[in-house]
């Protein structure tokens, strides 16, 4: 066997590894069914929102903020068929982060997003896989102070934000970012398909 195989055989041994890693993060959430019930809440409270003329907001840093982008755009576009758009939004526009940041420091970056854009009755998700992101702690701070309704998408234990939103949904058994941010995007796709299977059903043939 050449060391080319070797290296070859090696490195698919760490590929199934990782599937496994993120199999094993995906069963410990599925077993605990206060999960469940809270992806539930977070659908509800999205449906109830929309219904109720409010807007969703997101936010998050590097790959959660990308994920937050993800989460906005299968609302004002679409996620499985063609529907009215609905309204959301991810704080992600560089000139506006990178003003406030310059002006206010980073930590107010989604604060000041959430004082522009936000409104009693709306809905902020905040995604970290630390919980401890200063900038979204504010942010929800901020909402909490405007009747803004919050929603922590977290990861290794939940950190600060676990307290401070309404809702939290942490993930449990994974300890690195990567294998956190694979649930938190099953979460959002998940939370979505529940509100159009209520809001649109003939999307759906079941």
């Amino acid at each position: 066997m050449t060391p080319e195989t070797t290296h070859r055989l090696d490195q698919q041994g760490a590929i199934r590894a990782s599937f496994e890693m993120a199999r094993t993060t995906l069963d410990a959430f599925l077993a605990d069914e206060s999960n469940l019930e809270a992806v539930g809440k977070f659908a509800e409270l999205c449906h109830s929102t929309l219904l109720n003329g409010g807007k969703l907001m997101a936010c998050g840093n590097g790959g959660s903020m990308c994920d937050a982008m993800h989460f906005a755009e299968e609302w004002t576009g679409r996620f499985r068929g063609n529907r009215n758009a609905l309204p959301a939004i991810a704080f992600s526009d560089p000139s506006q982060l990178t003003c406030i940041a310059n002006d206010f420091g980073y930590d107010q970056v989604f604060a000041r997003s959430v004082e522009a854009y936000g409104k009693a009755g709306d809905v902020l998700v905040c995604m970290s896989t630390s919980g401890g992101s200063p900038n979204a702690i504010l942010a929800i701070k901020k909402a909490k102070e405007m009747g803004v309704t919050t929603v922590a998408l977290l990861g290794k234990g939940g950190g600060e934000m676990k307290e401070l939103a309404d809702l939290a949904i942490v993930v449990p058994e994974a300890v690195t970012s990567d294998r956190i941010q694979e649930l938190h995007i099953k979460v959002l796709h998940i939370a979505i398909e529940a509100v159009e299977r209520t809001m649109f059903p003939d999307d759906y043939d079941e």
